[in-house]
């Protein structure tokens, strides 16, 4: 598909760089315990994708109901910091890993709000 052929969000670099991130954290939660699949596991997998998929809903919206659609894709960012905090505390992760992932959270958290300053 080439750049034409997309839907505006998808054009948008926050949005690549937490569709990225949700991949990140559904290939990471594979390795995690079995019996972590209904906690911490799908916590981190339903934060993780609800970041970008509230930067698609959103776009589709008002300038207003995509600022707010905005703020609650930065909320899922912040949702995934405590639960990267428990995986590694618990050995779930390296801290290579943990670094890596917290580091994707502080950019998304940051990039989520300049968008969200950006629209008049």
């Amino acid at each position: 598909m080439n750049n034409e052929e997309k839907f505006g969000f998808e054009k948008l670099r926050v949005y690549q760089d937490s569709l990225s991130f949700s991949k990140q954290a559904y290939k990471l939660t594979k390795s995690f315990p079995k019996d972590e699949l209904f906690s911490i596991t799908s916590q981190l997998r339903r934060a993780a994708l609800s970041i970008c998929l509230n930067i698609a809903e959103g776009s589709s919206l008002t300038k207003t109901e995509f600022k707010n659609f905005l703020r609650r894709s930065r909320g899922s960012v912040y949702e995934c910091v405590p639960i990267l905090s428990l995986a590694f505390d618990n050995r779930y992760i390296s801290e290579n890993q943990f670094a890596e992932l917290s580091n994707s959270c502080l950019k998304l958290a940051k990039s989520i709000s300049a968008l969200i300053n950006s629209i008049k």
